[in-house]
């Protein structure tokens, strides 16, 4: 049954949020002093490390595309292993080892890693399906390391300014906190993972909302002080594999927009944006000025028709809040007569700003014909069953099977100013179909991100128009480089050439 509770629910625990983030702020000042120091007095030495007691788990996802690149990266990881020693690691991939959707937030499924291998293991590996592994480097990285102590290791990142997707964490220093960048690879050594189990087990996870997974592992591992910090790794890299800098990195990372064949042709996207006669002359020029170009068939759905624009009233009036009825009609139009008939769905805010070009590369990856829902993705109430979203403000994409099957599953809006993401994602869940996450699309601005992490994308959206010149923002972050372009394509040849 879909109901409000979603949206009540975020307004409590955003109080809850509040008050356990002013716990951290009051304990902030605490972290630094010395944790660092204590590592470089804990005994760093090297010892016999098998990679029998290594256990590696890809973060996987339930769509055929995803499927096949983790499949691809256990077989190297299990290939390079069959070249080190006769006694393999344990590969495993995340999306297999349950029906939970939700044991992406890597939390919940604890219990049952300790379970598994908290006997025999020394370490578990946790690896995104596009990280490059040189194991015997690797393994010579994690003997250094006393396995029967506690250590949560990674690539850190901070926050130079404390940030929404954060919920304003260590406001007054916001740089003091470490957190690992997933694309490098984490790891967590097992006498902590036991400690974590039981404490899943034992206390519910403070917020009911999960954003930023990386950023919310590391606040409850470090536990307000009473749990270790992250600690750099510097072989923990997200350089290119072929680059010179690499040659000491037991990771490295592809650094471009994933392409599986020719991009996706411009006539298969049909964007529709959602806006309303009070940003008809803020937002919608922007839009106009940025990516509008890009699209060819394109929509904007307002509560007022403008010819000037034009913009076409759905007859869903216009909210403060939740937009579900505006879009649940946006569904209803991309299968009708009225539109073109395309293989994919974009439905972007007005102040979304997105490359459509990089979007129609990405989209190469995947089967318009399967129930594909692509998008950043959320969750809400995970430790307690609940359900994953795309958060609208990246991009919310859809196959044309997804639109049929969510519209065919009699799904539908209770009230028009409900949270569109989230009644979609109670509707994906009750249908069993998964929400495909990409890094690449953010539901925030660029200075709301690390930039050590946006230095390794190339990213798809930003979003929100807050205290930035949105155009000066397109153009730095998403705006294709013509000259770069045409350099590459010039190299290319050069080498068919040859």
């Amino acid at each position: 049954m879909l109901s409000s509770s979603p949206r009540v629910a975020h307004k409590v625990a955003g109080c809850l949020i509040s008050f356990s983030f002013l716990l951290i702020n009051s304990a902030a000042g605490s972290l630094g002093k010395g944790s660092q120091s204590q590592d470089e007095a804990d005994a760093i030495h090297s010892s016999h490390l098998d990679l029998q007691e290594i256990v590696f788990v890809i973060q996987s996802q339930s769509n055929s595309f995803h499927e096949r690149q983790a499949e691809r990266r256990r077989a190297d990881l299990l290939q390079q292993a069959h070249s080190l020693t006769e006694k393999p690691p344990a590969v495993l991939l995340l999306h297999s080892l349950s029906d939970n959707e939700w044991d992406w937030s890597i939390l919940p499924l604890l219990p049952s890693l300790s379970h598994s291998f908290g006997k025999n293991s020394s370490w578990i590996v946790f690896l995104e399906e596009d990280v490059n592994v040189k194991m015997d480097t690797l393994i010579r990285v994690l003997a250094k390391f006393d396995k029967s102590k506690e250590w949560f290791l990674g690539k850190p990142l901070y926050d130079k300014e404390s940030t929404i997707i954060h919920h304003y964490a260590f406001a007054e220093n916001p740089s003091v906190f470490k957190y690992p960048d997933f694309a490098a690879g984490w790891a967590l050594s097992i006498p902590l993972v036991i400690r974590l189990a039981n404490k899943v087990k034992d206390e519910p996870l403070k917020s009911d909302f999960t954003i930023d997974l990386k950023h919310e592992i590391a606040l409850y591992i470090w536990d307000g002080g009473k749990g270790p910090h992250l600690t750099a790794v510097p072989e923990l890299c997200t350089e290119p594999q072929d680059s010179p800098r690499a040659l000491n990195c037991a990771t490295t990372l592809s650094r471009e927009v994933p392409l599986c064949g020719e991009p996706v042709a411009k006539e298969e996207v049909f964007v529709a944006v959602k806006t309303c006669r009070k940003f008809h002359e803020e937002r919608v020029p922007v839009i106009k000025k940025t990516w509008e170009k890009d699209a060819i068939f394109l929509e904007y759905y307002s509560d007022h028709a403008d010819p000037s624009i034009p913009t076409i009233n759905l007859g869903v009036p216009n909210t403060e809040r939740g937009h579900c009825g505006k879009t649940f009609a946006i569904l209803q139009r991309f299968l009708s007569s009225q539109v073109p008939s395309t293989k994919w769905l974009l439905i972007v805010d007005d102040d979304t700003l997105i490359s459509l070009p990089r979007l129609q590369a990405l989209l190469s990856c995947y089967n318009p014909s399967e129930p594909v829902c692509l998008g950043e993705r959320y969750g809400y109430g995970l430790s307690q069953g609940g359900y994953n979203y795309i958060t609208g403000g990246g991009g919310m994409v859809f196959s044309r099977e997804a639109v049929v099957q969510l519209l065919k599953s009699g799904c539908k809006c209770h009230s028009n100013d409900a949270p569109d993401d989230m009644v979609l994602g109670m509707c994906l869940n009750a249908l069993g179909l998964a929400v495909t996450h990409s890094p690449l699309f953010h539901q925030a601005r660029p200075e709301d991100y690390a930039a050590d992490l946006l230095a390794h994308q190339v990213p798809i959206s930003f979003h929100k128009h807050w205290n930035i010149d949105p155009v000066a923002v397109f153009n730095k972050w998403l705006q294709e480089d013509l000259k770069a372009k045409s350099a590459d394509e010039h190299n290319k040849e050069a080498k068919m050439e040859l």
